[in-house]
């Protein structure tokens, strides 16, 4: 075995991937199965169509996969999903928390509902779902959790107050994770990937103007904005034992938007 499979490899390693129907949870669970991982993709059943793709697209690249449908933002669906996912391949010891929403709303017409469905789904629902999992995880020493962070962990944008308080919770949430569930040898670590702009469902009203989009890019240090090949890299770092000795961070993903 090569020093690359060795630290990098995630062949026997089973990852559950919520919002694995589209965009960046999408594209992470498939590049954690080029890595050799066997994926269980998870979304809202009104995306089971978008599921059944997505499993084709793992399957494609030689590894098994499957598909779950569940509303996070129902915390009481979560155990049955957690069942229905380690049914196919055995208990996930990858877990990426991609299921995420933004509404995008002036601060004036943000209401209770729309406040709670976003921290829920974006903040809450990784909590319970990682706890689920964590028992298994200790039981084989070995378990990686990722949260999706934001930019707006750490900058503050337009019509977006709830949805940057979330993530700015993400932030604190994954260091709290770690220090929960990273003690003592346990092999789990939790850390997070706070992505610049990317094309996706909650960004795409951006993209509808290239202005927006240009200026965006020249925000960066690169001078781009992020594709989806771009997450590979540090997708599988963090779920493989190459990341080890990492836990409570948050990796900014974001063509240096963050360091300017």
């Amino acid at each position: 075995m090569s020093v690359i499979d060795e630290l990098f490899g995630l062949e026997g390693r089973v990852a559950l991937v919520t919002g694995g129907s589209s965009g960046i949870g999408r594209a992470m669970a498939f590049h954690l199965a080029r890595a050799g991982a066997a994926v269980v993709h998870a979304a809202l059943p009104r995306e089971e169509e978008a599921l059944k793709a997505a499993v084709t697209e793992s399957e494609s690249l030689g590894v098994r996969a499957a598909y779950v449908t569940c509303d996070v933002s129902h915390l009481e669906e979560l155990s049955g999903m957690v069942e229905r996912a380690s049914s196919f391949f055995g208990s996930p010891d990858i877990l990426v928390n991609a299921a995420g929403v933004n509404l995008r709303e002036p601060w004036e017409k943000v209401s209770p509902e729309s406040w709670n469905k976003t921290i829920t789904i974006n903040l809450t629902a990784p909590f319970f779902l990682a706890r689920l999992l964590v028992p298994s995880m200790r039981d084989k020493k070995w378990g990686k959790i990722i949260n999706i962070g934001s930019l707006q962990a750490v900058r503050a944008f337009p019509n977006s107050v709830p949805y940057g308080a979330s993530k700015g919770g993400v932030m604190q949430l994954t260091r709290a994770m770690a220090e929960a569930w990273s003690k003592d040898q346990s092999g789990i670590t939790c850390n997070a990937i706070g992505p610049g702009f990317f094309k996706t469902g909650l960004t795409s009203p951006l993209y509808n103007d290239q202005k927006v989009i240009d200026a965006l890019a020249r925000q960066t240090i690169i001078g781009r904005n992020g594709e989806m090949s771009d997450l590979a890299g540090v997708t599988v770092f963090l779920a493989s034992r190459a990341s080890d000795y990492i836990t409570g961070q948050l990796i900014f993903l974001d063509g240096g938007w963050s360091a300017k």
